[in-house]
């Protein structure tokens, strides 16, 4: 059996950037910020991961609501892409390709989505499977 998983949360680092690949299919880019504090010599430091975000379609679209700083938890998986640099090199990325996208904050840090009130339903635009909306029970809106 092979498995290709990850599950990441953490803050975005900027607003995402979308571009169109030549078939017309929309692409965002963003960086994730995952930060964790560790001890060396009696003192706690801080070191952060970035990694960066490819979402694909519909969920680019979605992507593009999303803000700096905001709170993103996301199920995807890892790929490796190698392509020649005009000086001939071979460059290679690895990109966490999005599949699942959950907003856990907002901006603001009240934990429910931006522009959302608390008794109004969640943005169906949001919703691809009617069965996420009852798989938790906060405010929060998952993407899939």
């Amino acid at each position: 059996m092979q498995e290709n998983l990850l599950i990441l949360a953490g803050y975005l680092g900027s607003k995402p950037e979308l571009r169109y690949l030549p078939s017309g299919t929309p692409v965002a880019n963003v960086r994730l910020a995952q930060s964790y504090e560790f001890k060396k010599d009696n003192r706690t430091e801080e070191h952060t991961n970035w990694f960066n975000l490819v979402f694909y379609g519909n969920l680019a679209d979605v992507a593009m609501r999303f803000e700096k700083g905001e709170n993103i938890h996301v199920t995807a998986r890892l790929e490796q892409r190698q392509w020649e640099a005009k000086t001939g090199t071979k460059r290679t990325v690895y990109e966490v390709v999005v599949q699942k996208c959950h907003r856990v904050a907002s901006v603001t840090g009240q934990g429910e989505a931006r522009g959302r009130q608390e008794d109004s339903p969640p943005d169906p635009g949001l919703m691809r499977n009617q069965d996420i909306e009852h798989a938790h029970e906060t405010d929060d809106e998952w993407v899939i």
